[in-house]
């Protein structure tokens, strides 16, 4: 499965990329992102970190740099240690 999802982000990055203008508001590129997050964290992690990512590109995000997290970050992890 992750070996799919990162062979779709190629075939985007040297096909379909390249005929549209540069419009990414991001730093990775979504595209970049996607890969990295899926090689660091997997089909199901990765993917909900670069839908995520997807879903804040509109006009009304300011866009920048937005690197892929180092540790999968667990909402109840705080809880635990309190």
């Amino acid at each position: 499965m992750k070996r799919a999802i990162l062979l779709l982000f190629r075939f985007y990055q040297v096909v379909i990329s390249p005929i549209k203008p540069p419009t990414c508001r991001f730093y990775p590129t979504c595209s970049h992102y996607g890969i990295q997050a899926v090689s660091r964290f997997g089909a199901l992690r990765g993917g909900y970190l670069t839908i995520k990512r997807i879903l804040k590109c509109h006009p009304f995000h300011p866009g920048g740099i937005d690197h892929v997290p180092e540790e999968w970050a667990e909402r109840n992890k705080k809880q635990n240690q309190d």
